[in-house]
């Protein structure tokens, strides 16, 4: 899809920071977030926080290409190490390393556009069909079903 991430669900954050899947399946992925002035901390650079979202959903979409369409996930932990500021437009990639039938664990990393390494992050990931909030259990929201359209790599 080219647009924000249905296949993770509706979620106003990912929405608003406009980060676009390029690819999510057989336990890989690909996000792209081409970075604008609300993206950036105090020395003009990717915020720390916008470049661990990344990390965050890359390594979620990877544990999701796996899973049944019902069934969501919730992170957790994740560690993230940086490396270096990110600028222009990042991609974070996502790989599933070992799933079980609750769990996946996963690994990524956010480059820049000369493919430099950003930062990179290991996560653990649960899969959960619902999720117990103030003594009720809630489904997660989802978009109508929209048809996978891969970003063009050469124009991002």
């Amino acid at each position: 899809m080219s647009g924000p991430l249905g296949f993770l669900g509706q979620s106003p954050f990912v929405d608003y920071l406009g980060i676009k899947l390029v690819l999510a399946e057989d336990g890989k992925s690909e996000i792209a977030l081409p970075l604008g002035p609300h993206h950036l901390n105090s020395w003009d650079v990717a915020h720390g926080g916008v470049t661990m979202t990344l990390l965050d959903i890359a390594l979620a979409c990877a544990a999701r290409s796996l899973a049944e369409p019902e069934t969501g996930l919730v992170t957790i932990e994740m560690k993230t190490n940086f490396m270096q500021p990110g600028t222009g437009s990042l991609r974070a990639l996502g790989r599933v390393l070992h799933r079980t039938t609750t769990m996946a664990y996963c690994e990524g990393e956010v480059l820049d556009e000369q493919d430099r390494l950003i930062a990179k992050a290991l996560g653990t990931f649960k899969y959960m069909r619902g999720l117990a909030v103030n003594r009720r259990v809630v489904r997660q929201r989802t978009r109508p079903a929209e048809p996978f359209v891969a970003l063009d790599k050469s124009s991002s």
